[in-house]
């Protein structure tokens, strides 16, 4: 039952994600027969499947009605979690109750959880219970290219909407936080002279609060590939139940030196010590899930009824997914079971290892079996690869799971005994130190590697093929060789396809509201804005590339916070060659002058400036914004920023032909894309480059509705995400969203679908 077990839990999982018309019914009737039939081991795995869609049925019902967008909020609920950064609190709330403020709007009483932004909190603590007005919106995120999914993440952590806390009326608190064994345990911790770096990793390695760590910290676990040594995982859990075991036994061999191996209440309290370290760790989800495979690894391991290692494979998989059906989204729940299936494939057969030399060859050779599949697996789930990690994990593993997590728990059982303790904990700081500082030495030596969204899934492809040919049992060392060797050939030749000269690729980022694009031929790279900045200092521009990108232009429209937000991370990360801006921009870098008649040419592809005019004093400085036309081969793209429709008639007829592509000003606003400018670019596709939800009302009805009538393709990043357009290729302009699952095609615009405005 282990295997149909987890495969309906995950067939009922896709089942509540895709929601075709009549599954309760179509269940019903189904669970009918069923019982008609006698057929009760059928009638279980309906039970469980409708089990695993009901949670993700609810998960997708309880997110916040667009209907509420933007009206306020009267919520009450407690702190799940608090995060403090300058002036900004960010806050994860469980909703107990939830009423919207004007009468006559839906209702929000489904909701579960929310992630708040909270400019100048008062003092919080998790746990706290705090009456709120807010202001919310459905869950959603930036989607471009190979970039980190927010929208992805909220739906997998079951957070339902995101907003902020409104000042007035002023947030209430109803009931102080009740100490939990968790916060007293931090507030031990901090008692402790130990160096901020071992208290911060002491806490997550054995308390499960992986809150703690910094965002450097986080940096460094990704760049070396540890990340999973830093949170409470299987191998923490099944240490503590291992160790928990052999007490036990060993207390049962000298009580019962005769029947001590068939006592059973040693594996009861290895089971119980794995709940005990997870329920402290507060149950969440990757706790939850090393405590379910540990009790099932208990059990195969107790031989009572001696169930194979797939048998426990599977029914660990099967109970994770129904115990929390939205773990089918974590990629942390595909690395282990990936890593756990591998190394059953690893060891399957094969003679337990003897003395030292061959313990230490198993831990050797499964870390390098198990390397090529982890970099698959991450590369699928992230993109990216840290090349450190295979050597690194080799000692890092070893240290941590034998040395830090028995010391760190060592010391938690030692309190009462504070010189004791205090050895236990030091001997970890010292140890997180020197580990972090190899940690650091090995990402400078090879640091993390993002390659291009091209080749990601590629690239995965051949690594897992690579750690399968290793893995099977049975396979000749001449073939493994071979096909290494073929493979490892086929990732050498992976590279990112070059761009012939006079082709050039258009992605127009999706940054909200705000403005990037990012225009690349053969050998040059040129950034047209660099998006907004937001009012807690994030940028977007710092979520699209690792740091180090080249740029060789790099123009701003002008300086208003949406187009020229970004530009002091752009600094901080990247290097850039020129920078071109209105003459009057203040900007806080060198800028050569971007006015009407300058022109250059790269790669074939040629880029002309149509505005501002030299003298342009007396325009505002939306209307001097830079207007720039680029064309390759016969195609053409015009990007206008927020220039208005009184000065867009000015440089309109200076556009050199019909335009393939054109970025519609002021992101759709009613203040540009005027009636005469439409008509007379003949356009074929239109971007409007605006914020999912923003309260503009971008792009206005009469915009929209302008376009259509010319016959223009509609696009806009927030329905698709980034758009990437070829041109000069002479194939055919085709435009690629980043959300094609949203894309709405084959409508009233035929290829093309519509984009509507909000109201």
């Amino acid at each position: 039952m282990a295997m149909p077990l987890a495969l309906a839990a995950l067939s009922g999982v896709g089942l509540g994600w895709l929601a075709p018309p009549g599954l309760a019914i179509g269940w019903a009737l189904a669970v009918l027969m069923m019982a008609a039939a006698g057929r009760w081991r059928c009638l279980f795995l309906a039970l469980a499947m409708a089990t695993t869609a009901h949670g993700v049925l609810s998960a997708r019902a309880a997110e916040l009605p667009q209907g509420l967008l933007g009206d306020d909020l009267a919520v009450e609920g407690r702190l799940e979690t608090v995060s403090r950064e300058s002036e900004l609190t960010r806050l994860t709330l469980h909703v107990d109750s939830c009423r919207p403020l004007v009468a006559e709007r839906p209702s929000c009483d489904s909701l579960g959880r929310i992630r708040l932004n909270h400019y100048a909190a008062p003092p919080m603590q998790p746990g706290e219970r705090w009456a709120l007005t807010v202001r919310l919106r459905p869950p959603s995120g930036f989607a471009n290219p190979g970039t980190f999914d927010y929208r992805a993440w909220l739906w997998r952590e079951g957070i339902h909407a995101t907003g902020y806390v409104r000042r007035d009326p002023a947030p209430r608190r109803l009931v102080a936080a009740s100490a939990s064994l968790s916060s007293r345990a931090l507030e031990q911790l901090e008692s402790h002279a130990l160096s901020p770096l071992g208290s911060r990793w002491l806490a997550a390695l054995t308390l499960g609060a992986d809150e703690q760590l910094a965002s450097d910290d986080w940096d460094l676990l990704n760049a070396s590939g540890t990340t999973h040594l830093m949170v409470i995982s299987g191998l923490h859990v099944g240490l503590v139940a291992t160790v928990a075991l052999l007490i036990a036994r060993g207390i049962a061999r000298m009580l019962a030196p005769g029947r001590w191996r068939l006592a059973v209440w040693p594996w009861w309290l290895a089971g119980a010590a794995a709940v005990g370290y997870a329920a402290l760790a507060g149950m969440e989800p990757p706790a939850l899930r090393a405590m379910l495979m540990t009790l099932v690894g208990l059990w195969v391991a107790s031989g009572r009824h001696a169930p194979g290692p797939w048998q426990g494979w599977w029914l660990a998989l099967g109970l994770v997914v129904l115990c929390d059906p939205l773990a089918a989204w974590r990629p942390g729940l595909w690395l282990s079971f990936l890593a756990v299936a591998l190394l059953i494939l690893i060891w399957q057969g094969r003679p337990r290892p003897g003395g030292l030399s061959g313990w230490v060859w198993a831990l050797v050779r499964t870390q390098l079996l198990l390397a090529p599949l982890m970099a698959a697996a991450v590369l699928l789930a992230f993109s990216r690869m840290a090349p450190a990690a295979p050597l690194v994990n080799l000692l890092a593993v070893p240290l941590v799971s034998t040395l830090m997590v028995p010391l760190g728990l060592a010391g938690w059982l030692l309190l009462p005994i504070e010189p004791l303790s205090s050895l236990c904990w030091q001997s970890f700081d010292w140890l997180a130190q020197g580990l972090a500082h190899l940690l650091k030495m090995a990402v400078a030596w090879l640091p993390l590697w993002w390659p291009e969204p091209e080749t990601v899934l590629p690239l995965a492809l051949l690594l897992g093929a690579i750690a399968v040919l290793w893995a099977l049992p049975g396979v000749a060392a001449s073939l493994r060789w071979l096909g290494t060797l073929l493979l490892g050939m086929a990732l050498i030749g992976l590279e990112t396809p070059d761009i012939p000269p006079g082709v050039l690729r258009v992605r127009v980022q999706d940054v909200g509201q705000g403005q990037l694009i990012e225009l690349r031929s053969a050998g040059y790279r040129l950034l047209y804005d660099t998006g907004p900045r937001f009012g807690s200092g994030f940028a977007p521009i710092q979520a699209l590339w690792p740091p180090g990108q080249h740029f060789d232009t790099v123009l701003v429209s002008h300086a208003d916070r949406d187009h020229a937000g970004g530009l002091g991370a752009l600094v901080e990360r990247h290097s850039v060659d020129a920078y071109l801006a209105p003459v009057d921009a203040v900007l806080g870098v060198p800028v050569r002058p971007c006015r009407r008649g300058l022109s250059w040419q790269r790669d074939d592809v040629h880029y002309r400036v149509l505005w501002p005019p030299p003298r342009a004093a007396h325009l505002s400085s939306n209307d001097r914004s830079c207007v720039l036309e680029v064309t390759a081969g016969d195609e053409r793209l015009l990007i206008t920023g927020d220039v208005g429709r009184q000065w867009e008639r000015a440089f309109v007829e200076d556009v050199g032909g019909a335009v393939t592509l054109l970025v519609a000003g002021h992101h759709g606003s009613a203040t540009s894309s005027g009636a005469q400018f439409v008509q007379t670019l003949s356009l074929r596709h239109t971007v409007f480059s605006a914020g999912r939800f923003n309260g503009y009302g971008h792009p206005a009805d009469e915009v929209v509705r302008r376009f259509r009538r010319s016959g223009s393709c509609l696009w806009s990043t927030a329905l698709d995400g980034a758009l990437t357009v070829w041109l000069g290729r002479g194939q055919g302009d085709v435009v690629s969203a980043s959300r094609p699952a949203v894309s709405r095609r084959g409508g009233v615009e035929g290829v093309c679908h519509a984009v509507e405005s909000p109201h």
